[in-house]
């Protein structure tokens, strides 16, 4: 039985922290060991943009000692990711390089959609507990030092998500900034979040109620889970508790707190701010029960690199979510359900049948369903620059899932799909110079596609939804069966095979299923 030992390195604003797993090819994963070091990353990053040379020579002896608890170990194979104090410092890519020369640990920075994809993936590992608990009204709230992530979802579906910058470490840089003392520090916080959560009420939830919420933090969490007798099932915490929390964290003293709360006297800041924010964030949902699943970036680390090598195998639909989340976008911009789920179905059934040809795979495939979703939401801006406003609307919206380069190919192929394509090295401010040669030969395929499939439904009737495509030697044959008049579509899918047969030196040719 092969088994292999994965190590998880998460470089957070407050805290470093390495998981060590084991994989045994059960569909199981175990967590071995786990290793902490406070390392306030995300005061100096908040407050100047930038890293001391005293805060990289310390992660660099944290990073150095990890490296020798996983030889001990003999890991197989090791991820080290940043989150915010690492993204939004100036010198990102400088401090990287350092890190890598020191260390010979390689750091990958997450965008937030990346983050918080991989946080909710921890969560999916959780199996049963988390189905169960999705199929009912229920809302992700993701605390980070650096902002929350807002994930509501209904019958398995994911709704929308997004994000506030009101993260714990930055709340409480605020909060310095502001002199404020610890008497005021909840009434403030408080005032805060809700201040910015009754925007998000009114454009997001409306009159929704949410039943669940699922925390993941690394403040309240911990000490729920403490509570439960580590059972992460039993971990769920009501307003009452909160209430018993806030009186602990007023009345104890900095030191008193730490002790009844099993945190380190530093923490207990953090540990109010966090609790604040949950407890405004339930109000304000209408939820009455907070599940603490105990879980941490490094958990979906170890999820997403076990399905990766196939030796673990999720239940729980991603691509889906991610999708859905789009369709969401699209109804938020007035977008036709309708007219969207036919050009995804147009555009896709061309990328199926010309797999031998133009050698993308399935995660191509995704960004070309997202982009036949997103395709006019620009419309609900300008119905003159729609191409324009699309791309800034989506470039604009975090898609939990997709990295900012891969919502920058799915703007683009939505841009180019109403607009002259920019050919490579012709704009060098936004052009291709951007992506790479690859990411730009992506966005050529898929916009070609996207063309063609949206000229086969220029009347928006979708007249031609049961098409049928078929490669054969130099040609693709699009066979449709309708007895509607089709000249409209007939028209614009002449004019629009000229940049598709560049493309692919393919020739597309619309067959007409004949009556006897």
């Amino acid at each position: 039985m092969s088994v292999k030992t994965f190590a998880a390195i998460s470089v957070g604003s407050f805290e470093l922290t390495m998981k060590l797993f084991e994989f045994s090819g059960k569909n199981t994963i175990r967590e071995i060991d786990c290793i902490s070091q406070n390392i306030d990353l995300g005061s100096e990053t908040y407050a100047t943009g930038k890293l001391s040379k005293e805060k990289i020579d310390e992660l660099c002896r944290t990073l150095l000692d990890f490296k020798q608890v996983m030889k001990a170990y003999q890991v197989d194979a090791v991820r080290a990711y940043g989150t915010s104090a690492l993204r939004e410092t100036k010198n990102t890519l400088i401090v990287l390089d350092q890190i890598a020369q020191r260390t010979g640990i390689s750091v990958k920075i997450l965008s937030n959609s990346e983050q918080r994809f991989l946080d909710y993936k921890s969560i999916a590992s959780k199996g049963e507990s988390f189905r169960k608990i999705i199929e009912e009204k229920t809302a992700i709230v993701d605390i980070s030092n650096g902002s929350i992530q807002l994930s509501l979802f209904d019958n398995d579906a994911l709704m929308s998500t997004q994000n506030l910058r009101i993260g714990v470490l930055r709340l409480q840089e605020m909060l310095a900034h502001l002199n404020a003392g610890r008497g005021q520090m909840e009434a403030l916080v408080d005032e805060l979040a809700e201040a910015r959560l009754a925007t998000y009420k009114k454009l997001y939830l409306k009159d929704r109620e949410i039943k669940n919420i699922i925390i993941v933090d690394d403040y309240i969490s911990p000490w729920a889970i403490r509570r439960a007798g580590n059972d992460a099932g039993r971990s769920t915490i009501d307003l009452e508790d909160f209430d018993t929390l806030m009186e602990v964290l007023r009345t104890s003293g900095t030191m008193g707190a730490a002790k009844a709360l099993g945190v380190s006297e530093e923490k207990v800041p953090l540990v109010m701010i966090s609790a604040v924010l949950t407890r405004r964030i339930a109000k304000v949902m209408g939820a009455t029960k907070v599940w603490a699943p105990g879980v941490t970036l490094c958990d979906g680390m170890a999820y997403e690199y076990a399905e990766e090598i196939k030796m673990f195998r999720g239940e729980h639909d991603f691509e889906r979510d991610i999708v859905a989340c789009a369709v969401g976008i699209s109804k938020r911009y007035m977008g036709s359900r309708k007219r969207a789920e036919t050009l995804e179905y147009l555009a896709t059934t061309i990328f199926d049948s010309m797999k031998k040809i133009h050698g993308m795979g399935k995660r191509e495939r995704l960004y070309l369903q997202i982009a036949a979703l997103l395709h006019d939401c620009g419309k609900y801006v300008s119905l003159v620059d729609i191409g324009e406003t699309s791309y800034d609307i989506i470039m604009a919206t975090e898609i939990i899932g997709l990295s900012h380069a891969e919502r920058e190919i799915v703007a683009n192929v939505v841009r180019y799909n109403h607009s002259d394509f920019t050919y490579y090295g012709y704009n060098e401010s936004r052009g291709s110079d951007f992506f790479g040669k690859e990411n730009y030969l992506i966005v050529a395929k898929l916009t070609a596609i996207l063309r063609l499939a949206n000229s086969l439904d220029r009347s928006h009737k979708q007249k031609l939804r049961g098409m049928k495509a078929q490669l054969a030697e130099n040609e693709l044959l699009l066979m449709i069966d309708t007895q509607e008049d089709i000249t409209l579509e007939k028209g614009f899918f002449d004019m629009s095979t000229e940049f598709f047969q560049e493309v692919f030196s393919i020739v597309p040719i619309l067959k007409l299923k004949k009556r006897f």
